[in-house]
């Protein structure tokens, strides 16, 4: 590694970096490794995701909406089990194009969801590659002892309820690239919402010990709720005409000639990052109330069975998904 690539490297981690670090356990990044203590009565979660530009964010995207998408997707991935962000892992692979000011502003991104949310960066590395730019995280976080929230407790009989709005990822990444015609104010919110999805950190602790299963909505509802079914060894039942959508999908929706059609794009998209977990009837109302309380919108879509796999009806009528979601092996 020549001598200037040595000093951009470690003027990155001094310079950009190192302020956002962990103030008592980042050892100021000056070392190869965090020292965490433990934390009495609580499991450690951990989780990592990566996003890579041309496959998750758009070559032409702004570093810093990119670093909070990066934050964001795995902090997604805690809300899901119930766990308190506590900090995370940071790996940047810069491209060329990342020189001094785009790295200034990927940390200002950084900067404003550590505020957001209450992390920091514990430590990590930075390299420079010939290949398009990546990045990933490892998030930490803590939940009660026995308490995470995971994807093997469905049980029959449950319901199935999702929060938030479907298909605004899919719709997002379109309007992002120029491909939507809704009004300019729709295209910026669904663009909005694609780059910086909304992790449900409050909600996901607040259902701790009422969700069965849970898990975020990154690779397309239906897929997702085909790893919970797996988990858990059931079937879920999905009803497509209950699929919950914004305002700007809905205009969207609304000038789609085959309704069915559209909505199961939108229950294939991915991107979503809201959660969908099981309950048990018994503690609908109660989930209910916890999402009133943080004014989130919740909606129930279906239900818990005997059986496999995910079965999908539109009106009563059943749906075959030819594809059910996103995959990094196609």
């Amino acid at each position: 590694m020549a001598a200037a690539e040595v000093a951009g490297e470690f003027d990155t981690i001094r310079t950009l970096l190192g302020p956002l670090a962990h103030p008592e356990y980042a050892l100021g990044l000056m070392d190869d490794a965090a020292v965490l203590p433990s934390r009495p009565g609580h499991d450690l979660v951990l989780t990592k995701d990566a996003i890579v530009e041309g496959v998750h964010f758009l070559p032409g995207d702004p570093l810093d909406t990119v670093a909070q998408k990066l934050l964001r997707v795995n902090l997604s991935d805690l809300a899901a089990k119930g766990a308190e962000p506590f900090g995370y892992l940071l790996a940047c692979h810069w491209s060329a194009r990342c020189g001094w000011t785009e790295r200034e502003a990927f940390v200002a991104g950084l900067a404003r969801d550590q505020e957001a949310f209450g992390i920091h960066v514990l430590g990590g590395d930075t390299v420079r590659t010939p290949g398009p730019a990546s990045f990933s995280a490892t998030m930490l976080g803590w939940v009660p002892k026995g308490g995470t929230i995971l994807r093997s407790g469905a049980r029959p009989g449950h319901a199935v309820y999702v929060t938030g709005n479907i298909g605004d990822g899919r719709l997002g990444l379109q309007a992002a690239q120029g491909h939507l015609t809704l009004e300019p104010e729709r295209i910026a919110t669904l663009a909005e919402q694609y780059r910086r999805p909304t992790p449900r950190l409050a909600f996901g602790q607040a259902v701790r010990g009422l969700a069965g299963a849970g898990i975020d909505i990154s690779d397309g509802l239906v897929a997702d709720l085909g790893h919970v079914a797996a988990a858990s060894r059931v079937g879920i039942a999905l009803q497509l005409e209950s699929l919950p959508l914004s305002v700007a999908a809905r205009a969207w929706f609304d000038r789609r000639t085959d309704p069915l059609a559209a909505l199961q794009d939108l229950a294939t998209g991915g991107d979503d990052y809201e959660v969908v977990f099981t309950v048990h009837p018994l503690d609908e109302a109660a989930v209910r109330r916890e999402a009133e309380g943080l004014h989130l919108r919740l909606t129930r879509i279906g239900e818990v069975t005997v059986g496999a796999g995910v079965s999908v009806t539109y009106l009563g009528q059943p749906v075959e998904i030819a594809k059910c979601g996103w995959t990094h092996d196609r």
